[in-house]
């Protein structure tokens, strides 16, 4: 009971944090109003975290696994459909998710000492890795790089959810996902696994709702 206890608060903790990145940045978010938000006390957030740093690279590590073990659940006929279901998903849970957005915010945060590579790290991986698969299934067109490809996308997802931000509090960042997704893959996808995708803005949100794809 304990162990539970302590488990619930560090996740409240850890979601509190992501909600305060995402409106105020790292430099100007205080430990203090995550665990006034987290209803939690000042001794029990310096049980779970040291530093504010240390919560940030919690909040920031995350990322991509809580992302992926969701995606795991859902494997698919075409694999590269596995791909835009990881970024359509994340696209509508940008919208919402607190802790996601501060993930993401803290992501393109130069102004901090944070480490922010595992992220990227982890989602080209995850891009490369059903890539090859693909690939070896003959679903992509001869000759693509499957780690340049791999980059461009996330490289690409990221510049086109933070102009998002900018332009429109991400209020379409769905339908600008969903129409990357729709230039691109054309240039990787075999014509007739391209013509099987869903590439729907709203396909994340019924991959959450459990619907089929």
């Amino acid at each position: 009971m304990r162990q539970e206890r302590a488990v619930r608060t560090r996740q409240a903790i850890v979601e509190a944090a992501g909600a305060v990145f995402a409106e105020q940045g790292y430099g100007s978010a205080r430990i203090t109003e995550v665990y006034e938000r987290a209803g939690v006390t000042k001794g029990a957030f310096y049980f779970h975290f040291d530093s504010k740093e240390q919560l940030a690279q919690e909040v920031l590590d995350g990322q991509v696994a809580r992302q992926t073990a969701f995606l795991a659940l859902r494997p698919r006929e075409v694999k590269l459909q596995e791909l835009v279901d990881s970024a359509l998903l994340v696209a509508h849970r940008l919208t919402f998710d607190g802790l996601l957005q501060g993930s993401v915010r803290l992501s393109v945060d130069q102004g901090s000492e944070l480490d922010r590579r595992p992220p990227y790290r982890s989602w080209i991986e995850f891009q490369v890795d059903v890539l090859r698969e693909a690939d070896a299934r003959g679903e992509l067109l001869p000759g693509v790089d499957v780690a340049v490809a791999g980059e461009l996308l996330v490289g690409a997802f990221s510049g086109v959810q933070l102009l998002s931000e900018v332009m429109t509090g991400r209020a379409d960042v769905r339908e600008r996902i969903a129409e990357l997704y729709r230039l691109i893959l054309p240039s990787l996808a075999v014509p007739e696994v391209f013509a099987k995708l869903d590439i729907s803005p709203d396909l994340g949100a019924r991959l959450m709702a459990g619907e089929p794809g």
